[in-house]
């Protein structure tokens, strides 16, 4: 057990212990905006189904109910504008980031085989790498990557952290380049339902991929669009030939999205009003967060889509971390994402009205 573990990083969010315990003294209390876990109520139509499906003795599938299927498809191609999607499109998995971290494993990578992912990234790309003992490295443009040995390449539009997202150009470009060298892409796309400043685009549209699926898969997930993060839900859809061999491997390893589950998620991507209302509600917070961190002498950047403000002082990120740990304020710093984030942290908009109209007036 030792084993696998030392091929792990130190697990970063433990070095903010100090840096929260002192924005916790604070008289008015902690404004947390390091994590970026949702806050605000699960919808009450998420949580009745929820409640109707608790009677649920039995196993659930790994592949999902009828009902979850057909609401994945149906998302996938009205939110996405996807074409032709069935059931073997697509496949829940239980929350993203297991995904994320199992992944290499689950496609039979190991020694020798190469993983890359952006240079500014989640952290759990390279723990996915670890884990199978592959080997990693990050990119500014993946076309410039020697394709040579290189098995899995995971974008992220929008990107976490920077809130970066790709143009509908640049995908069509890095889809067609992964394809001529048969390189799998998984592109990691959590954050479509918040742009900004910009429209995300999937890899799924068909102005991006040529009406095929080959070779590529998106990951989606309702823990920021639905505030189910509590909930593990998530899904993938994209190429059947990647999908099918992954539906036997978490077959065998009981990777099962419970019951109740699979009906909240039936719900919740039947229904775009609530992601409306909750859009509009972390719009209220970015904006009240952007102007008052500006004013404050920060500068922000790229930070057009996603739950977060990528933002620098042109300092280092820890020095920044406990500038605003002095005044109550946990924020994430930019280091924590690799080391072109030194001087950046991540500022969430994951808090409640009240607790961004306190970070506002300390700032």
């Amino acid at each position: 057990m030792s084993a696998v573990s030392d091929r792990l990083p130190a697990f970063p969010w433990d070095k903010l212990t100090p840096f929260k315990a002192t924005a916790a003294a604070h008289p008015d209390g902690i404004v947390d905006l390091s994590v970026g876990t949702p806050v605000d109520p699960v919808p009450e139509l998420i949580r009745k189904a929820l409640v109707d499906a608790a009677d649920s003795p039995g196993y659930p599938t790994v592949w999902g109910t009828t009902e979850l299927r057909d609401a994945i498809t149906g998302w996938v191609e009205r939110r996405l504008g996807a074409r032709d999607v069935t059931h073997r499109h697509v496949l829940p998995i239980v929350g993203s980031k297991e995904l994320v971290a199992w992944l290499p494993t689950q496609l039979g990578l190991g020694p020798g085989d190469r993983v890359a992912y952006p240079r500014l990234a989640y952290p759990t790309y390279e723990v996915g790498a670890r884990l199978a003992r592959a080997e990693y490295e990050v990119y500014d443009d993946p076309t410039e990557l020697d394709p040579e040995g290189l098995k899995l390449l995971w974008l992220n539009s929008p990107s976490n952290p920077t809130g970066k997202v790709l143009s509908k150009a640049d995908l069509t470009r890095i889809v067609a380049w992964a394809r001529e060298h048969g390189v799998l892409l998984f592109s990691d796309e959590c954050y479509l339902e918040l742009g900004w400043e910009a429209d995300p685009v999937s890899v799924l549209h068909p102005d991006v991929n040529g009406g095929s699926y080959d070779g590529i898969v998106s990951v989606h997930s309702l823990s920021k669009r639905s505030n189910l993060a509590g909930y593990r839900a998530a899904f993938l859809a994209g190429d059947p030939a990647v999908l099918s061999p992954l539906l036997e491997i978490r077959k065998h390893g009981g990777m099962m999205t419970s019951a109740p589950t699979q009906a909240a998620v039936v719900a919740a991507l039947s229904d775009d009003e609530h992601v409306r209302v909750q859009r509009e509600r972390y719009a209220s917070r970015r904006d009240l967060l952007r102007e008052a961190l500006l004013s404050h002498g920060f500068r922000i950047e790229h930070s057009e889509a996603s739950l977060y403000l990528w933002a620098t002082r042109g300092e280092s990120c820890w020095d920044t971390v406990a500038h605003l740990a002095q005044r109550g304020i946990l924020v994430a710093p930019g280091d924590f994402y690799g080391t072109a984030g030194a001087e950046f942290v991540r500022v969430a908009l994951t808090a409640t009205d009240e607790r961004i109209a306190a970070a506002v007036r300390r700032l």
